[in-house]
């Protein structure tokens, strides 16, 4: 049974240390995926929320150009463009869109659709795909997700996203685990 999969990129596809070498080079840090306990950056660095702003500004498209995937999702995501519906739905700015499919072309990675919505808000996009699960790294956007959609929604394991989330939320340390729970998932939809 063909499902559609909406999927976000950064943190998800992308592996979620990929920012990391960029911050430590350009503010002389030494920052581990550790270090990073909420999704907001600017307490790490030493500037202006507006002034970090511009930073990641001017460098996102070589943060994307160079982020690397996340560890085993190219083997599943691949195995579910064959079988599924891949809508891909960032908050990347519509902008990026060039970088964003080269670097999916870079990756030999398929999709079905790419939609950078430019905002973190994401359940409208989720509704207007209709689709049946969600992947994402953002905790509150998992719970909205979930919560309003109400489709199951998988969040990968980070250490900025460990507030309690409710059932329907389920929490995966990797590709192979989501996997996993989505093909136990599938063969309960199709009964």
């Amino acid at each position: 049974m063909k499902k559609r999969f909406g999927i976000d990129i950064d943190g998800t596809v992308t592996s979620p240390t990929s920012m990391i070498p960029f911050l430590n080079k350009a503010f002389q840090l030494e920052l581990t995926l550790n270090d990073v306990k909420q999704y907001d950056l600017y307490p790490l660095v030493d500037l202006t929320p507006s002034d970090f702003d511009k930073w990641f500004k001017e460098n996102e498209p070589s943060i994307y150009r160079e982020s690397t995937i996340a560890e085993g999702a190219k083997a599943v995501l691949n195995r579910w463009e064959q079988e599924h519906e891949l809508f891909f739905i960032s908050a990347r700015n519509a902008e990026l869109m060039e970088v964003t499919e080269k670097w999916f072309l870079e990756h030999t990675l398929g999709f079905h659709h790419i939609d950078l919505i430019g905002t973190h808000h994401k359940v409208q996009a989720a509704k207007d795909y209709k689709v049946d699960i969600f992947f994402e790294d953002k905790h509150d956007n998992a719970v909205m997700i979930h919560e309003e959609c109400q489709i199951p929604v998988i969040l990968f394991d980070t250490p900025y996203n460990r507030d309690p989330i409710p059932e329907g939320v389920i929490r995966v340390s990797n590709w192979s685990e989501a996997s996993a729970w989505v093909e136990d998932w599938l063969k309960v939809k199709s009964k």
